[in-house]
């Protein structure tokens, strides 16, 4: 059986690896690793298909010591004790290397299982996961690792993998043809790929084996094809993983920053991935967290139409959606709020801010033991303007000011008009 194309690209050396340059260019700390030869414990996070296997078999080729792979997907404790027996015979002599994928499917009795072997040298280990491992690695193994980031490659880095690999189907698949390819093929497969140089590499091969061949003999790639093998446009999204919270967070950055351009074009790359429920909790925080009193309509108009796209579904619902985001985007801003309640909070996880005064207590009787009699409360209700002077907060923090009126027309008018009734 064929070996995929993936794999038979696969390099051998760095300087065949594209992308990455950030830690594999000259000079680089992994370079600067691999090329000694002394491999520590490392962790290598990123996206599917930007070479973190690769770049393993290549520093276990340069370590001398003997690879072993695991993927923590079906792997078990008892596979890690296994080869850990097996390092003690002749293959074991120089070490061994761990390649273990996908880390974090291991729990944190089944990581922990790993340091004992770490720790003692037993075993080099390469964990690579597509997760944040801040999060998802136990701390312990962190600690003992070097973490290194794999960043999704750019269509540039990927064509030029392709005509790599173009190179191998001519003369190993079909070396009784002649493979033609259209100008912007590959570069269309490239950015169909969402920096996954896998997929890209997928589709090629799909292209090249099942296109017949003309009266000449020869295989013609034409964009047309391309299309067909690619279909959708990839998104590297996972709604557990690091790239959903990333495009949310700049879905929410770029309302905040009043670009309705950026946040259009977040939104569709949410609504690309059908996640309707982030997309409407987001707009009900965005409304109130950045837009809030500046145009305190905006939550009642937000939820009008996160309610219309629930009710109509996708693909309608991208109408009202887009009507939200527009509106908060465009909409005056002020954090007023937001930063009000958050100053409250700190203050009762960190000072004592003492006892409600008496007034506003529900007090409808004094006991005997009381010194002070009476509430003493003021009706605002019976003063002019429904307002009268009273101490509303504890004695402790009876001068504390949370919030700030925002520099907007909304607020500012509020400002104005109490400003004149308290005769400030």
């Amino acid at each position: 059986m064929n070996k995929p194309l993936a794999d038979r690209i696969r390099p051998t050396t760095i300087d065949d690896v594209v992308g990455q340059q950030h830690i594999l260019g000259k000079g680089k700390i992994l370079r600067n690793i691999i090329e000694s030869g002394k491999i520590p414990n490392m962790i290598f996070y990123g996206l599917s298909g930007t070479g973190k296997t690769t770049v393993a078999n290549i520093a276990a080729n340069t370590s001398h010591k003997a690879l072993y792979r695991l993927n923590a997907t079906n792997a078990s404790v008892a596979d890690v004790k296994a080869i850990v027996k097996e390092s003690e015979g002749l293959l074991g002599q120089d070490g061994v290397l761990l390649y273990l994928d996908e880390i974090q499917n291991f729990n944190k009795k089944q990581q922990q299982s790993l340091l004992e072997y770490t720790e003692n040298g037993r075993i080099t280990l390469i964990a690579s996961t597509t997760e944040n491992p801040y999060f998802c690695v136990y701390n312990a193994i962190l600690s003992r690792s070097t973490v290194f980031e794999f960043k999704a490659l750019l269509p540039e880095d990927i064509e030029h993998a392709l005509k790599r690999a173009l190179d191998i189907l001519q003369k190993e698949d079909f070396p009784k043809n002649k493979l033609i390819v259209e100008d912007g093929v590959l570069r269309h497969m490239a950015e169909k790929s969402g920096g996954d140089l896998r997929k890209a590499l997928n589709a090629l091969e799909l292209a090249a084996n099942y296109t017949i061949p003309d009266e000449k003999n020869q295989i013609c790639l034409t964009m047309e094809t391309a299309q067909q093998c690619t279909q959708k446009k990839v998104f590297q999204y996972d709604k557990d993983g690091d790239s959903h919270y990333d495009i949310l967070s700049a879905f929410q950055k770029s309302i905040r920053g009043s670009d309705p351009d950026a946040a259009v074009h977040y939104l569709a790359r949410l609504i690309a991935a059908d996640d309707i429920q982030s997309i409407c909790r987001r707009l009900m925080v965005i409304a109130c967290e950045d837009v809030g009193l500046a145009y305190p309509s905006a939550i009642t108009i937000v939820k009008a139409c996160v309610d219309s796209a629930l009710m109509l579904g996708f693909p309608e619902a991208r109408i009202p959606l887009a009507q939200a985001v527009i509106l908060l985007a465009t909409a005056p801003k002020s954090n007023a709020s937001y930063m009000a309640i958050n100053s409250a909070l700190y203050d009762l996880e960190h000072i004592d801010t003492g006892t409600i005064p008496r007034q506003l207590q529900n007090k409808h009787y004094d006991g005997e033991g009381n010194v002070e009699k009476g509430q003493n409360y003021l009706y605002p209700h019976d003063y002019p303007n429904h307002y009268v002077p009273q101490q509303y907060l504890p004695d402790k923090i009876r001068d504390k000011i949370y919030y700030v009126p925002g520099n907007n027309k909304q607020e500012q008018a509020a400002k104005e008009y109490w400003d004149k009734i308290k005769k400030k």
